[in-house]
């Protein structure tokens, strides 16, 4: 399973996000692979490809196990039932 956020580099949201990020990845053991997208443009190809104009911002979190994605910020519960596919 791999789990993505793709963030910008000062945005408010992904800062507000960071803290439940690390707490998923301490709680359930995982890693959510991070990707800048403002600064590189590699990483935004990528987000392009995940997101398929759905949500066009940051934080965007994608699971490419399940497809599924969130768009922007979300609670912990919600990030958690992301991560677990659920």
């Amino acid at each position: 399973m791999a789990l993505q956020e793709f963030y910008g580099e000062s945005c408010p949201h992904c800062i507000t996000m960071k803290p439940l990020v690390e707490q998923l990845e301490q709680e359930l053991g995982v890693t959510v692979e991070k990707f800048e997208v403002w600064n590189n443009e590699t990483n935004a190809a990528m987000l392009e490809k995940c997101d398929t104009g759905e949500c066009g911002g940051v934080p965007f979190f994608y699971n490419t196990e399940s497809k599924k994605n969130i768009c922007g910020s979300a609670n912990y519960e919600a990030l958690k039932a992301w991560a677990l596919s659920k």
